[in-house]
């Protein structure tokens, strides 16, 4: 783990694999753990340098107050891009999960010479909120039995992974592993404030940003190699959101996990890493 300094703010990074390989970057949705150790190791193994990492406000990187976010989804998108910079000789495959899949589309949009290659995962093209009438929204009876009950005393590591075990029970998830993610994100997050936990364990800043204009029909534009992953039993951002970004985009992929829901479970990470492999 480190910091590299770009925009000015530090973001925590975290690398695998030999410095000078072909870059691949993966920005996190809650933070950089959104994306399991076993498909960086798969990537890596595959001759890449691979570097997730922790978007503002969550993790080792800068947190100011995750409740009034000075900073638009464009000043993540450019964030993207000078990482890139600073860490690479050439464009970087971009990927990015959940709401880190919003700032990758906008990133590869906004600064189209940064990226070689783009990997979408459990996203959708719209920002946070209500979606296009054409695109499926949340599932409202999964939403409702996740959201409906109280909120864990974040200040207790062994309540807060229970949280996120119950959590990923609802949504599908693996519930163990959930678990002990969530522990993992605990020891990572900078004190136990409810609204900087908040932005750790369910990036809930993202709610807050300024996410004008809308990006969804400039995907066309897209220039550069796509995959779209998405698991077909996703409640939180069903399937129909990433068959839509994969029609849009030229030349574009769709690899559907038929067993995962929101997360990409280990049992899946040669497959995504071989399709991921494949763009380049």
């Amino acid at each position: 783990m480190t910091t590299v300094n770009v925009n000015e703010v530090a973001l925590g990074v975290e690398s695998f694999g030999a410095a000078g390989a072909p870059l691949v970057l993966l920005a996190g949705g809650t933070t950089m753990l959104s994306w399991p150790d076993a498909l960086c190791e798969r990537l890596a193994a595959g001759g890449r340098h691979v570097v997730r990492y922790d978007l503002r406000d969550s993790g080792e990187s800068t947190t100011a107050d995750p409740e009034a976010p000075a900073y638009t989804l464009r000043d993540l998108a450019a964030d993207a891009a000078a990482l890139a910079g600073a860490l690479g000789d050439g464009p970087a495959h971009l990927a990015g999960i959940g709401v880190g899949g919003m700032v990758a589309q906008v990133a590869a949009l906004d600064h189209p010479g940064a990226f070689s290659a783009l990997t979408l995962a459990g996203t959708r093209a719209v920002a946070p909120g209500p979606p296009d009438d054409d695109l499926p929204d949340h599932d409202h009876a999964t939403m409702s039995r996740l959201f409906g009950g109280p909120m864990p005393d974040w200040a207790d590591r062994e309540a807060v992974a229970e949280f996120a075990a119950a959590g990923a029970e609802i949504l599908g998830d693996d519930p163990v592993a959930a678990r002990a993610v969530a522990a993992r994100i605990w020891d990572r997050t900078p004190g136990t404030a409810p609204p900087v936990q908040l932005a750790n364990q369910l990036g809930m800043v993202f709610s807050r940003l300024d996410c004008t204009p809308r990006w969804r029909e400039r995907l066309p534009r897209i220039a550069v190699p796509a995959l779209v992953v998405h698991g077909r039993r996703d409640p939180f951002f069903p399937v129909g959101n990433g068959e839509a970004i994969a029609r849009a985009i030229p030349g574009a992929r769709l690899l559907v996990l038929e067993e995962a829901a929101t997360a990409i479970p280990d049992a899946a990470a040669g497959e995504v890493a071989g399709a991921m492999l494949a763009l380049g």
